[in-house]
């Protein structure tokens, strides 16, 4: 017969020649999860405490940080134009790019909803461009909005229109960075996708013996029960708008006149190019702040207009 874990004898498994230790079996659970705890300590509780004492002094990594207080706040807050133009420009961003995501989002799962010959197809297809690596895509779309030699001022050049110059205006990129950000919307689209086929058949049989047309299933029974996903996507790209960096820095590096100098590229500035890291770790806590109120803000107002099956 086998034996259970705890009909296990020890001593018989050292006359066996097996090296076993002495560890008592709470603590065996400790000793597997250690690796892991131990890198959650040095590499996200120790930089969070540290980030947050650095934030009251004046450090520029050359030398020991010194204590000044709340002098880091007080001009973020009071003498940094630049401070305001960035969560201006961060705020922008958001409130354009979360609404015309989750738009976009669901629509494509609707339509790839269908059941078509060939639809796994189109799915992949759209699916794609979410799994391409931020740096690759940011560098294609470099090219794409090319003022001169760009896809998108190419095709309206040939229907006799000319093309703004795109990330080279101060007017103009910020939306080219919202209409990128669509691009990507693959990821989001299979979420709700999923959220799709979660919804009960019967609901929509019941709403055609009712007479119910296509728009007035979608919107009293598709939208209503999707809210769930919805919420969830709304949240993670809230927290995902306020750390945009990567595409700002590729493409533009915050130009032109700091038009797309978003929250996090201004901090990355401030950390990186001016080895200010006091007050680097300052905008990083004020961002934390940001977000939570953000968060919880929409955690506050879900009851409203989330449904639960």
């Amino acid at each position: 017969m086998k034996q259970t874990a705890d009909q296990i004898n020890l001593p018989h498994f050292r006359r066996m020649g097996f090296l076993v230790w002495p560890i008592p079996r709470p603590g065996i659970g400790w000793l597997f999860i250690m690796p892991w705890l131990i890198g959650f300590l040095l590499f996200t509780v120790f930089p969070f405490i540290a980030s947050l004492y650095l934030s009251f002094c004046s450090y520029d990594v050359l030398s020991a940080p010194r204590w000044i207080g709340l002098a880091n706040y007080r001009d973020l807050l009071l003498n940094d134009p630049l401070f305001y133009k960035a969560l201006y420009n961060t705020l922008c961003y958001a409130v354009f790019s979360i609404p015309l995501g989750v738009a976009a989002g669901i629509g494509l799962a609707l339509l790839l909803d269908m059941n078509l010959r060939g639809i796994s197809i189109y799915r992949t297809i759209f699916f794609l461009p979410s799994i391409v690596p931020v740096v690759a895509a940011s560098m294609l779309w470099l090219w794409i909005l090319n003022p001169q030699i760009g896809l998108v001022n190419g095709l309206l050049a040939h229907i006799g229109i000319k093309g703004p110059a795109w990330l080279g205006s101060a007017s103009w990129s910020k939306t080219s960075l919202i209409v990128m950000s669509i691009w990507g919307v693959g990821g989001a689209m299979i979420i709700y996708l999923a959220g799709l086929k979660d919804i009960p058949l019967h609901l929509y049989e019941a709403a055609l013996v009712d007479g119910a047309n296509t728009w007035q299933r979608v919107r009293h029974i598709t939208l209503p029960m999707l809210t769930p996903v919805i919420f969830f996507n709304v949240v993670m790209s809230v927290i995902g708008s306020f750390q945009y960096f990567t595409q700002a820095y590729v493409m533009t590096g915050g130009g032109p006149e700091d038009s797309t100098l978003f929250y996090a590229l201004c901090l990355f500035n401030r950390a990186f190019s001016y080895l200010n890291m006091g007050y680097a770790s300052a905008m990083a806590w004020i961002l934390l702040v940001i977000v939570f109120a953000a968060t919880l803000l929409i955690f506050r107002t879900h009851r409203r207009w989330v449904h639960y099956e």
